[in-house]
């Protein structure tokens, strides 16, 4: 694999492990330079914030993240549980899937709590706006840098010189504007292995 579209934790291993450098940046549709990780419970459910949460945690089912996700594990595991010196164990059932299963189980009364994010459940307002109506939002994380996207350091400058023109001028045409529009983003940004630096800070947590 030559050039890869990560999450930030992700994206962290591939440079570490891998010889990857990030080089640009997705971009919400909004032009927000990122995204939000979330706590969701169903909107009949009684925890209304993070403090329920807590105190009623040993009664309910939670829905956790892949460890591999930065939204849906490494953040909710830092500012949720490290934060607040609570563990996901304390939870009656702790359970880990993805963003789109997680959203669906608690719509769906399956788990009391699960992590999320904001990109998720935009694009739960095209695929299944039923399930969407029936979740509630009771925690918001700090702002998560946007996906970067990573090549491999030691591709030939010429390569890197045209794969950097095709990200960067993507989204001129009105198809490509089409792509990312339905995708929920604008055009992409540089970037670099910087954007990377919180999410290192949140690791040594863990």
């Amino acid at each position: 694999v030559d050039i890869a579209w990560y999450g930030n934790l992700s994206a962290m291993e591939a440079v570490d492990r891998a010889n990857g450098q990030v080089f640009a940046q997705t971009v919400a549709a909004d032009g927000s330079p990122g995204y939000w990780s979330v706590l969701i419970v169903n909107k009949d459910s009684p925890i209304n914030n993070l403090n329920d949460l807590i105190a009623k945690r040993k009664d309910l089912t939670f829905g956790n993240g892949d460890p591999n996700s930065t939204s849906g594990f490494l953040v909710p595991g830092y500012y949720v549980f490290a934060k607040n010196r609570i563990s996901t164990s304390d939870f009656k059932r702790t359970v880990n899937a993805g963003h789109e299963t997680n959203a669906l189980a608690v719509a769906n009364k399956q788990v009391d709590v699960a992590t999320n994010n904001t990109e998720n459940l935009d694009k739960l307002k095209t695929s299944a706006p039923d399930k969407l109506k029936a979740l509630k939002v009771i925690w918001k994380s700090p702002l998560i840098p946007g996906d970067p996207i990573v090549w491999r350091k030691n591709l030939p400058d010429a390569t890197k010189d045209k794969v950097y023109d095709f990200f960067m001028n993507y989204g001129k045409t009105p198809e490509e504007k089409t792509v990312l529009e339905r995708l929920g983003w604008a055009p992409f940004r540089p970037s670099s292995d910087l954007q990377l630096v919180p999410i290192r800070q949140l690791t040594l947590f863990k």
